[in-house]
Parts: structure tokens; sequence; C-alpha cells
């Protein structure tokens, strides 16, 4: 009974948490900063990382009427994998061109440089291409600097260093079905800030778009004279100004030294406020973290790599990277095999319950029926789990007030879990202040500072740190994340395709009437905590997809022109039907506080006052439900098949 009475009572601390934060304007309570009116806000997302100078000497990779055989929007993460994976089917670097609108490659880790920047993953398993590479990272979780200069000597060694146009948007593509190409509009920049516009027009056989789920910063609407008005310095984590307080982002452990003096509020307290805080703690006069709704924050545990249990215990041959990621990924599926050890053996291994999330076997068909037990089952697994995390915080704060308002009271999958070993810490400093809003987020801005809780907050100093537009904004339509208008066969779009139809794809990664083309997405694709491998295992997918077809058709090489791969409606219809009998075991995001991953929903029903149709499609756009590795299985018993089946191939006519 007691047992009993503790869930009940926690589950409806939970439902009164989340209904504070629920607001009715959800999304739009943000805007995301590139695309703000206003001058100053919009300049927080100047790229400063850029070399405009030496960007500018260079030949451009693309020039008028070219006509590269894969075109790939982005080079962060997923566009390099794409790349590589494209080489490794046999196609040469030389038929590979890639457009970022960085000033360099890595994506979300070009962007972020922000102090105490490393992946929240083991990096055993986040950094791709490790066995190949050859590479061995410093620590179980390296630093952001890191990263950056291991996609950096991976670009290189492919070769691809010199096929990248930066400083770019594509805006449009077009199929022409005649010439079996993509039409591509490009906008270009260059000049001292990269703001010299111009229109490149371009073709290309096949179109990747590989935007990530971190690269639309967003900042909160507020009141007052609003953010805009604060006359302090002010900019978002995604480029952190190091002007303002010191240090370089060459440094993995950077001295913020021009905030000795100052007064430092710090908006957020998400993954990357738990890495930033500690360091503004540790150099700033006085701290303020405003806060909308706590993290559950584990530990960390990080070490450096030891090379002699590198070699003996984790790089132990050939397919050493494939069968640690497997193993994360059936441990994270709760799906690992009786008597396998945990290889990673961290807290996010250590977080089966996260399947409410990321799928797992055991509920991958549930029926409507059965999604109260199904809740009731996770629920309970992670009752544990959530309170060891608040007892945690009772631990290590030592004032109760402080620590009672640092407490997470949510299901541990309604936002990503963050793990730190100085971040709960910093506040037993007495000059690191937590302001709780009780889940309201800021009131307003003033010239001099910030109000919260009707109270104002006197800064010299505003860090942003407020995330990025959710994933779940874009409806499932990789072109909206992407920001490019695709018109497909017949001039019909894929935005009006999935609107009108609902999403539909083979394996997440292609769909009919868009021949060539490809993207990494979440829609009808997999899930996992570690998002860079579901890029790669997608990357993988669609190289295979393209190398297979050109060995099918024509001549059987690689260099042949005109070859079209397409997924036929009928494979389509019947991968989105396999999506649909899966998507109520996704109900467990209906007890959710709002949040990035639920696109700021409340809990209940988010189909109520839905037609069947639009639960149909709200359906369709879901991921696979059986997690990660169950969709690697299917795909590979399909690729295993050898014949492509449900897609068509053709050949250039003779």
């Amino acid at each position: 009974m007691a047992a009993a009475a503790d869930f009940i009572q926690v589950q409806t601390k939970y439902a009164q948490e989340a209904q504070k934060r629920v607001k009715p304007e959800k999304l739009a309570q943000f805007q995301e900063i590139r695309e703000s009116k206003i001058d100053r806000l919009r300049h927080l997302a100047d790229d400063f990382w850029a070399d405009h100078a030496a960007l500018d000497a260079q030949t451009p990779p693309l020039k008028e009427g070219d006509c590269p055989k894969f075109l790939i929007a982005g080079a962060g993460v997923g566009g390099i994998v794409a790349a590589v994976r494209l080489i490794q089917q046999g196609f040469t670097a030389d038929q590979i061109r890639l457009i970022d609108n960085g000033g360099g490659i890595g994506g979300t880790w070009y962007w972020n440089r922000y102090p105490g920047l490393n992946c929240d993953v083991e990096s055993y398993i986040y950094m791709p291409l490790l066995e190949e590479m050859g590479y061995m990272p410093s620590h179980k979780y390296v630093s952001g600097v890191e990263i950056r200069h291991y996609l950096e000597d991976v670009v290189k060694k492919y070769q691809l260093d010199d096929k990248i146009l930066f400083r770019s948007y594509v805006e449009q593509i077009a199929w022409d079905d005649e010439a079996r190409q993509w039409k591509v509009e490009v906008t270009t920049g260059r000049g001292p800030s990269g703001q010299e516009r111009a229109s490149l027009s371009v073709r290309s056989e096949f179109f990747y778009m590989t935007a990530g789920v971190l690269g639309k910063p967003q900042i909160p609407k507020i009141g007052g004279v609003g953010l805009e008005g604060f006359k302090g310095d002010m900019f978002h984590t995604s480029l952190w100004n190091y002007d303002v307080t010191g240090g370089s982002p060459e440094d993995i452990y950077p001295e913020l030294s021009k905030l000795k003096d100052k007064v430092v509020g710090i908006v957020g307290t998400g993954a990357t406020a738990i890495q930033v805080v500690p360091y503004l703690a540790k150099y700033a006069k006085e701290v303020y973290v405003f806060q909308r709704t706590p993290s559950a924050v584990y530990p960390r545990g990080q070490r450096k790599t030891d090379a002699e249990e590198w070699a003996k215990s984790i790089a132990t041959g050939p397919g050493w990277y494939d069968a640690r990621q497997l193993n994360f990924s059936q441990v994270m599926a709760r799906c690992l095999p009786e008597g396998e050890p945990n290889l990673v053996d961290d807290a996010w291994s250590h977080l089966g319950v996260y399947a409410a999330l990321t799928g797992d076997p055991e509920f991958a068909a549930v029926t409507p029926a059965d999604v109260p037990r199904m809740l009731q089952f996770y629920l309970e697994q992670e009752l544990p789990v959530s309170a060891g995390v608040r007892q945690r915080v009772k631990d290590i704060v030592k004032d109760a007030e402080t620590a009672e308002k640092l407490m997470a009271w949510y299901p541990i999958w309604c936002k990503r879990g963050t793990f730190s070993d100085s971040y709960l810490q910093a506040f037993n400093e007495p000059h690191v202040h937590l302001v709780d809003t009780d889940g309201e987020g800021l009131d307003s801005a003033t010239p001099n500072g910030v109000v919260a809780n009707g109270k104002e907050y006197g800064l010299d100093t505003l860090v942003l740190s407020t995330g990025y537009i959710s994933p779940a904004s874009d409806g499932g339509d990789p072109s909206i994340r992407a920001g490019i208008r695709v018109y497909g066969r017949d001039g019909r779009t894929l935005s009006q395709k999935f609107n009108n139809h609902g999403v539909a794809t083979l394996y997440g990664v292609t769909t009919n009437g868009f021949p060539n083309l490809f993207w990494l997405g979440v829609a009808q694709s997999c899930v996992n905590a570690n998002h860079a491998y579901v890029l790669d295992i997608l990357s993988r997918i669609s190289a295979y997809m393209v190398g297979a077809g050109h060995a099918k058709v024509g001549d059987g090489s690689k260099t042949q022109r005109g070859v079209t791969v397409e997924v036929d409606v009928a494979a389509e219809e019947a991968w989105s039907m396999r999506i649909l009998q899966g998507a109520a075991r996704f109900a467990t995001m209906t007890v959710c506080t709002p949040s990035y991953i639920t696109a700021e929903m409340g809990p209940g029903n988010p189909g109520e006052g839905k037609s069947q149709e639009e639960l149909i499609k709200l359906a369709r756009r879901s991921p696979w439900p059986a997690g990660m590795p169950a969709f690697m299985e299917v795909f590979a018993k399909w690729r295993d098949e050898g014949n492509l089946e449900g897609m068509t191939v053709k050949a250039a006519a003779a």
C-alpha cells in the first residue's frame, strides 16, 4: 500500500509541475534568432568564427552550371558521414560537393564552442568513423574542440576538404525529369563578414538534406524592453562571445578572465547550461541562473582514455566500433541478450527506461487498449531512477531550499538527461544564485537586467542558453528543417505531399515522386540517445541504395550518368503502415512536461479535437517503434536479399 501511495503521490506531483509549464503559445513563445526582424537579435547568430579573408581567397568548389553527381546540403556530422559512406560504396570524392551555411565544417560542433562543451554520450561511440580513422579519443567524453578538429581530419582523410562551399544556403531544388537531375538554386556569401550575397545555379544527379536537430538557435519572447533592449553584453551559447568573457574557442579549459568583476545571468538550465554554469561560477563575480524547468543531472564520471585499456578492451579488432554501438543500442532498447556485458557502462547506459522515448521490442506493437499498461510499466520503472536523481541533489546541494528547486519532477524521458560532476556543486558557492521561476520563465527585460518573479536582477552580461527550435516543429518534413523548397516530379513540393498525404518513406530516408533525393531525419527512421550513430546508419542505408542501384543497371559502374533510384509507392506505404501500427507506443510522451522534445506540448492527448485523417497523419510521422537494433535488423535483412525490393532503378536511355 505504501508503494502504491508513493507512486500516486509522485504522478500527482509530475502532473502539477507539468501544468505550471503549459503555455498556450507552445512553440510560438520562442523566436528563431536568424529569422528575427530585430537587428540586435538577428546578429546574435552572425558567424564570427569564419576566416572570411581566407575563404574569399579560395577557389570555389562550385561554379555556375556545375553538375556534380552528389550535392549534400550540410557539412556537419550527418553531411560528412553521408559523403564518406558514399565513398565507401565506390564513388569518389571528386563526384561529391557539400554546401554549408557556416564558415567551416562540423555543424553544431562548428557553431557551439562554449566553455565546458563535451559530448554527453561516450566519445568511443559518439565520434563517427573511429575504426576507419584509427583514432583514440583522449577522454571518455571528449571536448568540443577535439571533436571539431577530429571532423576536420576526417574531411581531409577522405579528400573532401576542398569540396565544400561555405557561407552558402540551398534555397530551392527542382527535379528535371528529362535531364534526370536536380536543379539547385544557391545563395552564396563573400566579403569581410560573409554577407555579400549572390545567386548560383547548379545541378546534381543526387541531392542530400542533412540538416541536424540543433541547427536553429532560439530565444524566448519576453516583455518590457525585450531582450533587444538590454544594454549589457548578450549572446547565445551557440555562438559564445569570448571577446566578452575572455578565453579562446581553441582552449579546452578556457579562462573567462574578463568576467571577474561582472554580474552574469544565464537563462536556461538544459544540457548546455549544465556545462556552462560551472565555468561562470569559477570566473564571474556574481552568477544568477534563471530556471524554468530543472534538469535531471546524473553523474558524469569523466576520465582520460587509457591506451592499454583501449587496445585490449575497446578497439579489440575489426568490427569493434559497430559491436560497441550495437551493445549500447541494445542496452538503451532494453534488449541486450542475457549474459552480455554493458560495454559503455556509464550513466546513460543505465537509463534503459529512456526506451519510453526511443522504442523497444516489448512495446513495439502496443495497441491503444494496451497503452495504460505500457504507461504504468514505464512510470513504475522510472520511479526509483528519478528518486535517485532527486536524492543526489539533496546529497550535493547544501541549501535545502535551493536543492528542492533543483529537483526534476517529470518522467526522465521527457527531457534529455544531463551529466555533470560540477553543476550542482556550483550552487554551494555563495556568489551563485538560483532564480527558480516555477515554470514561468522570465517576465521581461529592462535596459539593465531582467525581471523574474516580479523582481529585477541587474546584470552586466546575459547568456542565453535557451536551446533550439524543436525538431517536432517540422512535422516530419525534412525540407522545412533544411529550409529548402523541394519540387519533385510534376512540380509537386515535398511539403505538399506530406501535408496532403502524410509522411511516406522507406526507412525514413527517401520518398516516391522525388527520385535521387535522400535525407537524414527522425520521422519513420530510428531514435537513439546517440544521435550521431542514427545519422551514420541512415547514411549507410541511403549510400547502399545508391551504390546497389548503380550496380544493378547500365554498365554497373559508379561513373555512369543518369541513374535514378526511387522508392515505389507500395513499398513506402508498407513501411508507413508498420510505423503507423507502432505509433501508439509513443503515448509515453502524453505524460510529459513541456520541452524541446515534446514541442512544448503539455500532458494530455495530442490528438484531441483532430479528425481521423489528421490522427493518421500525425501517427505516420512517428519514429520506428521497436528501437534501433530492430530497425537495423529489418534493414539488414532487406539489404541482404540483394534485389532492392520496393525500389525502381533506371539507367539513362542509351
